[in-house]
């Protein structure tokens, strides 16, 4: 009677079925295409061309810790909307949330909050708690904001709308509006420009007047989009506890309620966050208010105080120079008009 092969003879009925599941699984995840997402220019934000662009670093960084190839796309935004409704990509990587109907799509936690604040030249913008405080005044605003359902419903205000947001700064530089709606973190990038030159800054309004965030929008008819929108959560969370967050959008203190007990903690990492560094002017990562028992994270190890988390700093001379992300070159000619 012939003997089977021993490579045969060695493979027990469950076992194979074990193997060629494996085989299967293996093929499906090496087939699966590039998911394909983008997004509009956006100063500091969204760029292709090598200038700063915090969403396209966070974003590229997530997928690289998740172990998922995506491609990032900048287009006009006139391109965008169609590219996206034809599938010529799966979808958005700089989506916000202001009252647009995204049904047909699966979107991620917001990875970067946004805090849509009036600055002004004038003292008077920082008594402004809500839209209706500024009925009848002319507003710069940029068309991405100015083009949602939010703003639109706003007729009370005069809309200067603005292509981009050099030209929005530019109704402020001009005094052809006493306002401007823009978030805080332009705001903070306009007001370093103004700083080196020794010119008054812009000031902010009593609070946000919108608050919303950058996330991931992808259709959900893409294979995998579940999954990926959740590795992509997941790595985000990581990367926000360990402070990489700190270092890819160029700042010293952010907060988060870390451990889930209500209360924000203050986040820094030892690359970037230095002892003279104001913990006070963090940037909150998720809306949450701090408090006396925050707690202190440097790289992902918990503090009780700022003085025993300073002490896994670099103790370096403080440095009185942080450039802006904004080309200070081209807004200079903004600046000789402030």
């Amino acid at each position: 009677m012939p003997t089977q092969p021993a490579c045969l003879t060695q493979i027990q009925p469950s076992n194979f079925v074990f193997l060629i599941s494996l085989i299967a699984g293996f093929v499906t995840f090496s087939s699966q295409a590039t998911t394909t997402l983008a997004a509009s220019p956006f100063e500091t934000y969204v760029s292709d061309d090598g200038e700063p662009a915090r969403l396209n670093k966070i974003v590229t960084a997530a997928f690289n810790r998740a172990n998922i190839d995506i491609e990032l796309k900048v287009m006009r935004d006139a391109f965008l909307g169609s590219s996206v409704l034809t599938g010529k990509v799966d979808g958005e990587f700089a989506h916000v949330d202001l009252g647009e109907n995204k049904s047909d799509f699966l979107l991620s936690d917001v990875y970067l909050p946004i805090y849509l604040y009036a600055v002004s030249k004038r003292y008077d913008v920082e008594n402004i708690k809500l839209f209706p405080h500024l009925n009848n005044n002319r507003v710069a605003i940029e068309n991405r904001f100015a083009n949602t359902p939010t703003f639109r419903l706003l007729k009370e205000i005069k809309w200067s709308r603005n292509p981009s947001t050099f030209d929005a700064f530019r109704q402020l530089a001009d005094d052809r509006a006493p306002y401007l709606i823009t978030t805080q973190l332009l705001a903070n990038e306009f007001n370093t420009l103004l700083a080196y030159d020794d010119e008054e800054l812009l000031h902010f309004s009593a609070k946000p007047l919108v608050h919303s965030g950058f996330q991931l929008a992808i259709r959900n008819t893409v294979t995998n989009a579940a999954k990926t929108i959740h590795a992509f959560n997941s790595a985000v969370a990581d990367m926000q506890h360990e402070g990489e967050f700190n270092v890819l959008l160029g700042i010293a203190w952010l907060t988060k309620d870390i451990d889930g007990d209500g209360i924000a903690d203050f986040i820094g990492h030892s690359s970037i966050t230095r002892p003279y560094h104001r913990h006070d002017l963090a940037y909150s990562l998720d809306g949450m208010a701090t408090s006396e028992k925050s707690r202190f994270f440097i790289d992902g190890q918990a503090y009780a105080s700022r003085q025993q988390s300073d002490s896994a700093l670099p103790q370096l001379a403080e440095e009185h120079t942080t450039p802006s992300l904004l080309d200070a070159t081209i807004y200079r000619q903004l600046i000789r008009k402030w």
